[in-house]
This record gives C-alpha cells, structure tokens and sequence, in this order.
C-alpha cells in the first residue's frame, strides 16, 4: 500500500504545555486553602496527578500528608481537608458523613473539595440535602487531557463508554467540548472537521458553541484537521485480540496512565517494576507496533548490538576508557536494563498466550471475521464457555460471534446463553440485558437474515412517501451490519493471499493480515475522499450522524496540506485501543500524516466487558 509521492510526516507539536497548565491550576486552588492541609485523592486520580504533579510539588504548597478515598472513617489529625475527587455521588456522600461526623464530634475543621474534571448540580444537592453545604467550599478543576505520548492523549475518564452507550447518559459531552476547544485554543485553529456519530456530533456542537463565544484569534495551526468517532461506530475491533506488542502488553499486565507492572516472572528477581511505557524507552519504541511474532527476533538482534558496543571497551587506552564511560555507559546500562525488562515481559506473555491455546483462539477469531465455518465457531465458543477458561473471554467471543453475523439465530442464542450462566452464574442474566441493549450480544429476529434486513433497510431508506426515518428503522439502529460493511470497505483482505508481518502492506497487520479495523479505514476513507461523498451506503449502515466542515478560504488550502493540515487529530469518544492506534501510525507513515490520537479512556476487551457487567448497577 505503499505509495510512490510517500513522504515524512510532520512532528507532533508540544503537548508539555497541557500538563504545565494542569499542574498550574491545580496548584492555584490548593492555594485557596492557605496553610497545612491534608489532600484525598479518589484513587483513579492519583495516577494521572502523579504524571502532572509529584508528591514533591504538592508538599511544596503544603500539603500535609496525602490519602487515598477509601470510604471509610478518616484518621487525619489536620485542620484542612482537601478532597480531589470525581463527581460521584458515592464519594460526596462520604465527605458528607465526614463533616457530619465531625460536628457531631464538636471538631472544628475547613473543608474543600476539588471536583475533576467538573462539577454536577447533584453533588452540590448532596451537599445541601446532607446539611453540609455552607460548611464545605466546592471548586473544579479542569484536568481534562493528560499527554500520556508524542502522540496519545487521555481524558481518563473510562466512565464515558458506560454512561453514554449504554445508560444514555450526556453529561461528559461538556467535557468532550471544552477538552477539543482547549486543543482548538493551543493547537489550532483547526481548518477542517469531520465525524460520524451520535456523541461526535454534539460534541463538535458544543465545541463551535465554545469557540464562537469566546475571543478569536489568528494564529499559525500546528494541527489542521480534526476527526470525532464514536466508540459505537464500531464495537469489532476493541473485540479483537490484540497481537501487536503494545497491545497485548495492555491486555495481560494492563497499561495505567502510560506505565505498566512486571511482576517477578518478568523482572526475574522477587521485586515488581513499574516501567513507564513511552517513546522515551528506546527498546519499547522500536517494538511497539510491531506483531508479535517479530518482537523476539528484534530484541535477540538488539542484545547483539549492545554487546557489540560493551565489546567495544576491549583494547582501549586510558582516555577513551573515560570518554566511553561518561558518554556512552550511562546509555548502555539503561538500554540493557530496559532490554531484560520488555524479553522478560515478552517471554511471559509467550508462557501465557501458549498456555491458552492462542493459536486456536484467533483462528476462531478469524473465521468469524471472513464469515466461515460459523458452526465451527459456535462450536469452539460452546467448549470455551464449559471449559470455563475465561469469563471475559467466553464473554467477547459471543459478542463477537453476535456482531459479525448480526445477531445469533434465536435457538443458538437461547443455548449459548444458558450454557453461560450455568458455567459463570446466573447473575449474570443482567450483563446479557446491558449487551443487548448496546447491542454487542443480540438474538435475530425469526426469520430475518442479514440480506433481508440489509433489503429493508434499503426499502426504508428510498421510500419517498415515509418522509423521514420511522420507528421500524429505529428499531434497527442496533444492529449490526458488519458483513456489508466488511465487503463495501474491503475489511477482510482476501484469504488466498500469502500475508508476510515483517513488511505490511496495509493496517491488516495488526491483526495477523485478517481484519482492517473499521475505524480506522473509515479515517482513511474520509481523509481520501475530503468528506464522505461516495460513502452514502456505509453512513447509512452506520445509522448517519456523519459530518464534514470546512472553515476559511480554499486559497490556504495547498499551503496547509504542506504542514499543519498533515497533522490530524482523531478523537475516540468511548476510548480506543493500542491497536487502532498502531493501525494509525502506519497509515501515517504510509500517507506522510501525523495521527494524534485523542481518547475518553485507552480501551480493550476486558475494560470494555467489564463496563457491561451487572456490578456496575
């Protein structure tokens, strides 16, 4: 896929700045409490505050001892409290009880909480309904994108998935807004703006609402082009097993805000390590896009090239011996450390991935991606489930057997279902209703195949009497048109054809040469065509809420395309996975883009399953 008029792409502008503006404002408010405080922080903020601001800097601005949430009675001795929470009404409430507690207890004390991203109207109704409100001073703070990468950027809100696709929930689309129009302020302005779903559609919306309203400035662009996609659009591919090396380095030891902990069985000492997993590790950088199945011919070539640079010291006099160690040393010893660490965590994602038996799980995977042996397939996730081998697992297996072949016949539904709840529960009936409703795990309709369904939508679409959209074509709004979509944007590449991983050809890589992430060639094929003109049939398929915006006259246009216009910025709203952001990266390289990947939360399989599960209600 190569192409001839191939060039760099541009480098990524500074994203330093978000988290400089992050840590200033969160310092400012801790300021608004002058003296010695003690600071609680919810626990899914403590590891993006530690990327913004270290325990250092927060003693600096006296910040006594710091805490965990833990829901529980507190054991400060302090004056101030501090509380840097989400607005959640479970820990309102807890801070509530706190203050109670204390006046109960005749103890005087100042409280302040710190909501982030931003407050809601019923976290202060908690407060008022509890008796606590003028006792308690309320500010926000507007951490809305942490850099995690050159090229990566979180808002670290994995809430998001659950509260909008499923619960229908709007209230982070706000958010979403005010996060793009802080980009639009740094970055922009952003010349063109396209986008497919719901959720992309309102928080583009609100995002020209904010920068309508506030003051407009001419300025260079370091990004051009700006791309929302709902997680909605498409469910496949974070279904899909990841086998490229950073995503199943996210699968098996989780990635967290940029870091991941070796355990023992990769540090091969009795201690754990926390690795920060960025483009700053060299060895990480090289591999990270990279299949699996090349990773440990890289390392092995790379732990020759380190001891040929160690062998280098041999036969060397005085003055180079100290050149070569204050220049080269320092270098050496970190790769080597960084080297063990990544063939210690690739060695024990083998041990695993074997124990499993990988090969035959995306096999399946693969089969139900091209449409074949589909009773083979039923057959494999039946033994799965009864086996027992992985909750989650057996989980995605029929999520992904529903999507791909637009829902299960009623009979297989019916038996997959109660094999399921017998092997893992029967609690689990209200996962099933949370799956069908987002429609990742539904029962066909009798009598309805995917071409007669695909017949009528087409007849409601061309119907001129109906006016506009009924209630029928509602009601298919969560179904699944992966088949058509598939064969219209040529997903699955054809079968016959020998696919090498060592030179990919297309975006397929990612997932062994079978699949092209939805996603992705949607990016792709907009960018191509400058909008979605010539795509009528796939929007349609993916019940509409397209868009393509062009600002500012087309005079610019060929001097844009030479710099800030090949700088796209793609915004996932209900997260994405390494793997789609690898898939980008080499559209990028291959196209001469720059993809900077903007995400409500990083996404896999297990994270997107476990949002679904009854626990959540």
């Amino acid at each position: 896929m190569a192409h001839s008029s191939r060039r760099d792409a541009p480098e990524p502008p500074d994203f330093s700045l978000l988290k400089r503006l992050a840590k200033d404002q969160l310092i400012y408010l801790l300021e608004q409490l002058p003296g010695r405080k003690d600071l609680f922080i919810e626990a899914d903020l403590m590891s993006p505050l530690d990327r913004i601001a270290n325990v250092t800097a927060l003693k600096q601005h006296e910040v006594d001892k710091l805490y965990k949430v833990e829901h529980k009675p507190i054991v400060s001795m302090c004056d101030q409290l501090c509380f840097l929470i989400r607005p959640r009404i479970q820990t309102v409430k807890w801070v509530a009880d706190i203050v109670n507690a204390d006046k109960a207890a005749g103890k005087f004390r100042r409280y302040k909480i710190i909501f982030s991203p931003r407050k809601f109207y019923v976290c202060e109704a908690i407060l008022e309904e509890q008796g606590v409100y003028g006792d308690v001073s309320t500010d926000e703070w507007d951490f809305y994108l942490l850099p995690l990468d050159d090229d990566i950027i979180s808002l670290e809100l994995p809430e998001f998935f659950r509260d909008t696709f499923l619960e229908g929930d709007q209230r982070w689309m706000t958010t979403a807004g005010s996060a793009l129009h802080l980009l639009h302020s740094l970055y922009g302005p952003f010349s063109k703006a396209y986008g497919i779903g719901r959720s992309a559609k309102m928080t583009y919306a609100l995002w020209r609402e904010l920068v309508e309203e506030g003051e407009q400035r001419a300025r260079k662009p370091d990004i051009g082009t700006v791309f929302l996609i709902d997680r909605d659009v498409d469910f496949v591919t974070p279904l899909c097993s990841q086998v490229v090396y950073e995503g199943l380095v996210d699968d098996i030891f989780r990635i967290k805000c940029g870091s991941a902990e070796f355990g023992p069985d990769v540090t091969s000492s009795d201690k754990s390590v926390k690795v920060m997993l960025n483009s700053q590790d060299k060895v990480f950088n090289e591999i990270r896009n990279e299949h699996f199945s090349n990773v440990f011919g890289f390392l092995s070539q790379k732990a020759r090239n380190l001891q040929t640079a160690y062998d280098k010291r041999k036969g060397m006099d005085i003055k180079q011996m100290k050149t070569f160690v204050s220049e080269e040393l320092k270098g050496l010893k970190q790769e080597h450390r960084l080297l063990s660490l990544h063939i210690g965590a690739s060695e024990s994602m083998m041990k695993k991935k074997t124990k499993q038996d990988f090969q035959e799980l995306l096999k399946t995977e693969h089969s139900l991606l091209e449409g074949f042996e589909i009773r083979e397939c039923i057959a494999y996730v039946e033994e799965h489930i009864n086996r027992q081998v992985s909750m989650i697992d057996s989980l995605r297996l029929l999520c992904l057997l529903s999507l791909t072949e637009n829902g299960l016949l009623p009979k297989d539904y019916r038996s997959l279902k109660a094999q399921y709840l017998q092997s893992y529960g029967i609690e689990h009936l209200l996962t099933f209703a949370n799956l069908r409703q987002l429609g990742l795990l539904v029962e066909q309709q009798p009598g309805e195949t995917l071409t007669v369904m695909e017949s009528k939508v087409g007849k409601l679409v061309n119907d001129k009497t109906a006016g506009k959209l009924t209630d029928a074509f509602s009601s298919l709004a969560k179904k699944s048109n992966f088949r058509a979509l598939s064969k219209r944007l040529a997903l699955v590449p054809k079968s016959g054809e020998e696919y090498d991983l060592r030179i990919p050809r297309d975006m397929a890589y990612i997932f062994s040469g079978a699949y092209i992430p939805l996603s992705c060639r949607l990016i792709e094929q907009v960018l191509e065509r400058d909008g979605w003109t010539g795509l009528e049939e796939v929007t349609r398929m993916l019940n509409g809420n397209e868009f393509a915006v062009t600002a500012g006259n087309s005079g610019s246009e060929s001097r844009l395309k030479t710099d800030a216009q090949r700088i796209i910025l793609v915004m996932f709203l209900g997260g994405c996975s390494y793997s789609e952001i690898s898939a980008l990266r080499f559209l990028g390289r291959e196209r001469g883009f720059k993809f900077i990947v903007v995400t409500t939360a990083i996404l896999n399989s297990a994270r997107m399953l476990e949002a679904m599960l009854d626990s959540h209600v």
